[in-house]
């Protein structure tokens, strides 16, 4: 088996890790702001077996994600170890990182010295005060805008900076942004509010939607489009000068599940096939009572086949999935 493969036909070549659901962040679209839940986590070495049997499956493409990933002691070695995987074909998967940025920038070098390849950072305000309030973390503006330079320097390229809209809170740093992505160097990327938070307060007002999104844009400069990837997330444009890219990952007012290539794992070793799913297969719970691992790729192989044909936000009877993001793994 050598292509991962739904009852869709899509080809599933990308793996997300979520390797932490703690964050030193509580950002408001995302956390409550309190601290009841227990968080989980599991050994590197027990990640690392998942991803072996997954890329021995047909991954190419791993991200890291959490919670924060940074807050993990001994990453940049798992990382290394990572990278020393191989598909049948003997090619090294990708690997990425989503971070918050506020620890990137001392561990920017050392891990892309260890084999990552790429590093996208989640900012949703370019204004120190408004960040603040975003994130209810105080001076972690100057924090993050150090990890963006660092990542940069490091080769990290190209760095993304993803920007979570929501109507009445931020939305007017669309053009900042663009300013933002010219003068630094890296690419937006706007993402469309998704029912995903704590509080559960998701409506589809709040959504700032990838129409509107370019509407503003375009008032600061025009935008043309560039061609992508079936299934990669986002929509993408550049300034017509050349300088500055941008993306927007519209999952509500432009759906792309017809192509998703992604599954994931959480940080306590359940196996997703979608953001939205209402359950989890537990794939750790197979590895704890002693499953080989071809009896764990035919548990894989099983659950990819039943991946879910398309999210359903917005419609009548939508069910919410039955985690919130932080604990799935962005």
């Amino acid at each position: 088996m050598l292509n991962l493969t739904d009852n869709f036909g899509r080809s599933i070549h990308d793996l997300r890790i979520s390797i932490t659901d703690r964050c030193n962040y509580k950002c408001v679209y995302c956390r409550t702001g309190t601290n009841g839940a227990a968080y989980a986590e599991l050994p590197f070495e027990d990640y690392l077996r998942m991803a072996r049997i997954l890329v021995g499956l047909g991954i190419t493409k791993i991200r890291l994600t959490g919670g924060e990933p940074l807050l993990r002691k001994g990453i940049v070695e798992f990382v290394r170890n990572l990278a020393k995987l191989r598909t049948a074909h003997g090619k090294k998967p990708e690997i990425a990182l989503t971070t918050n940025g506020h620890l990137l920038a001392e561990i920017a070098q050392p891990l892309k010295d260890a084999g990552l390849n790429r590093v996208t950072i989640s900012m949703d305000a370019v204004d120190p005060v408004r960040f603040a309030r975003i994130t209810r973390v105080p001076n972690g503006y100057e924090s993050v805008l150090a990890g963006v330079r660092a990542s940069r320097r490091a080769g990290l390229d190209p760095v993304k900076i993803n920007c979570v809209l929501l109507r009445g809170f931020n939305e007017d740093q669309i053009v900042n942004f663009g300013k933002f992505a010219r003068e630094e160097r890296v690419v937006v990327r706007f993402i469309e509010f998704m029912p995903l938070e704590e509080d559960r307060v998701w409506t589809p007002e709040i959504v700032v939607t990838l129409d509107e999104i370019l509407a503003r844009m375009s008032e600061y400069l025009p935008l043309e489009e560039i061609a992508h990837e079936r299934s990669e997330t986002a929509r993408r444009y550049r300034f017509s000068d050349g300088v500055g890219e941008i993306g927007i990952i519209a999952p509500v007012s432009h759906p792309f599940c017809g192509h998703c290539s992604r599954i994931r794992i959480t940080s306590d070793g359940k196996l997703r096939t979608c953001l939205f799913s209402v359950w989890d297969h537990d794939l750790h719970e197979l590895m704890r009572r002693g499953a080989t691992d071809e009896k764990l790729a035919e548990f894989i192989v099983k659950v990819v086949e039943k991946k879910e044909e398309r999210h359903h936000i917005g419609e009548p009877g939508f069910v919410p999935a039955s985690r919130t993001m932080v604990h799935i793994g962005g």
